[in-house]
């Protein structure tokens, strides 16, 4: 039924562990994983002149590193159990959108995400991708807590 799983994660202890049940879901369909990173841009403009600014490459660099980690882990994962894997790292101030477009373009069946279940003011304020994405796919999305 599934036979291509888009996989996002940041990195987290969390989206390791819904690694680990992306990988045996694909075992169990014979599907295929596309695993996304999506790096947010620089986050910092100056104000004034004379605003001092961490710098902005040393920024991309490093983000760059760790999101190619974060899909190399899910990568190594999947050749473990030898799942095919195709991995992305994409660059947006808006992950959900990438995710959203990389299942389209990637012709994925379904979407599997972690989510760290934020509540109240948290949820408010640091928002909830995963509830972007729920919002603005057609693809069935299976949320992991």
């Amino acid at each position: 039924m599934f036979k291509s799983i888009l996989l996002p994660t940041d990195g987290s202890e969390l989206s390791d562990k819904a690694t680990a049940i992306a990988v045996e879901f694909a075992r169990v369909h014979g599907a295929r994983i596309v695993g996304i990173t999506v790096i947010q841009p620089f986050p910092f403009a100056p104000m004034t002149d004379g605003a001092i600014i961490p710098d902005a490459e040393v920024f991309e660099t490093q983000s760059n590193v760790a999101a190619r980690k974060n899909v190399d882990r899910i990568a190594a994962a999947a050749a473990a159990a030898g799942i095919p894997f195709e991995g992305i790292v994409a660059n947006s101030h808006n992950p959900y959108q990438e995710i959203v477009a990389a299942a389209e373009k990637h012709n994925c069946d379904i979407i599997l995400m972690a989510s760290h279940g934020r509540k109240g003011l948290n949820k408010l304020f640091l928002g909830s991708e995963t509830q972007k994405v729920l919002a603005h796919t057609q693809l069935p999305v299976l949320v992991l807590r």
